[in-house]
């Protein structure tokens, strides 16, 4: 049986922080879109839900897409839903945290232009809400170190 509604259907992605310590200094790992919207802005790395995937599956499948780095444990830190934040549409998007040891060579691929690690207290201008999203996941992570 086939189920047909009007209610709208919303986008759903997955957006991954990756964070490192080097020499007392916490990096999170970024994108560069080779894309528009926002083509040449830096981005979290992330990406559309395919059909039959869950969304962590998503985020690590995107982040290693886009960055060729393979998370280890994830841990989910919220959903953002704000309906303007995606201008290709209603998109509501479930963010990741992972931290890994080294802060070792992202290989950019897929979508993504390059990839690269940037100082907490220095991001570049950020594409879609993600400044937005860093300042509030990671505003709750430094106080939990």
């Amino acid at each position: 049986m086939s189920y047909t509604y009007r209610y709208p259907r919303p986008a759903m992605t997955a957006d991954t922080i990756v964070l490192c310590s080097r020499e007392g200094e916490w990096y999170v790992l970024l994108i560069q879109r080779g894309r528009d919207p926002f083509k040449g802005k830096w981005a979290l790395p992330g990406g559309f839900m395919e059909e039959n995937e869950r969304l962590e599956e998503t985020a690590r499948r995107e982040l290693q897409e886009e960055t060729g780095i393979v998370a280890g444990k994830m841990e989910f830190a919220g959903i953002f839903d704000r309906p303007d934040r995606d201008p290709r549409g209603r998109t509501v998007t479930a963010v990741y945290v992972t931290k890994t040891e080294e802060c070792s060579d992202p290989r950019a691929g897929d979508d993504a232009s390059h990839a690269a690690w940037h100082p907490m207290d220095n991001l570049p201008p950020l594409a879609f809400d993600h400044e937005e999203i860093i300042n509030n996941i990671l505003g709750r992570t430094k106080d939990e170190g």
